[in-house]
């Protein structure tokens, strides 16, 4: 759960998802869907800095990882990264210490894209609802039946989360950890409709602080314990607890 803008330090940001119930074609999801992948990119990053979950002068994440992060290639976030340092948002630093980072003094609001993601509150409520629900049964069904070899697999992506350098790094993890819990429930309609709705939220995701990300595995590793104890409603509890916390935080900065 890929930070802290509003005051209450987001403890766990993690989620991306889409929901079975809304139609691909739904007016709710046009605001973003008007969006280019560049203008994607570009509202996203100016978002996270706007909201203070990168901080000024902090060095972004290698192209090609926020290019798997987001979705989208990497000559798009090249592009996107390009035209952020023009705006001011982010700037570019020569030599050993360089990169992309974010500018010691950024200038704020200027990515009239961001605009599509502002007024989105309801729908995001909905789909973490969704995922809750989905995620709790999950949980559930995994600790009544996980494998050892589903264990591995989660230790392994556990212990990947905890040497995660960024956010966009942490994320691909993170979204595959959950897909394997729901692997390990051994009803393969699960995945297909829990990864739905994961892709669908996450397409709201943005960059989140690596401290409140390391908080959020936590929880994967008391829900990785859970499943392997084969206590069904305490990896439940976990899920729902994992997943409740994105209603203040991961998506802070689009609530109302």
């Amino acid at each position: 759960m890929t930070g802290t803008p509003n005051g209450s330090a987001p403890a766990h940001p993690e989620g991306h998802s889409d929901g079975p119930v809304l139609a691909l074609n739904s007016p709710k999801l046009n605001g973003i869907r008007r969006l280019t992948a560049l203008e994607t990119v570009r509202a996203r990053i100016a978002m996270a800095v706007d909201l203070g979950l990168l901080s000024p002068g902090e060095r972004l994440p290698p192209t090609d990882a926020i290019a798997e992060a987001l979705g989208v290639g990497e000559i798009t976030v090249r592009r996107a990264l390009g035209s952020l340092c023009a705006d001011g948002v982010l700037e570019r630093r020569r030599g050993r210490n360089g990169g992309t980072l974010v500018a010691e003094r950024p200038a704020r609001g200027v990515v009239g894209a961001a605009e599509a993601y502002h007024g989105q509150s309801a729908e995001v409520h909905r789909l973490i609802d969704e995922r809750t629900v989905l995620e709790c049964g999950i949980a559930h069904l995994a600790a009544r039946g996980v494998t050892g070899a589903a264990l591995d697999e989660l230790d392994t992506l556990v212990a990947a989360m905890d040497r995660a350098e960024s956010w966009a790094e942490f994320h691909s993890c993170d979204e595959r950890f959950h897909l394997a819990v729901a692997r390990a429930t051994g009803v393969d309609a699960s995945v297909g409709t829990y990864g739905t709705v994961l892709r669908r939220l996450y397409a709201y995701y943005l960059p989140y602080p690596l401290a409140a990300l390391r908080d959020s595995n936590d929880e994967h590793r008391a829900l990785v314990a859970a499943l392997r104890a084969g206590d069904a409603a305490e990896a439940a509890d976990i899920a729902r607890r994992h997943v409740e916390t994105l209603h203040r935080t991961m998506f802070v900065g689009l609530m109302g």
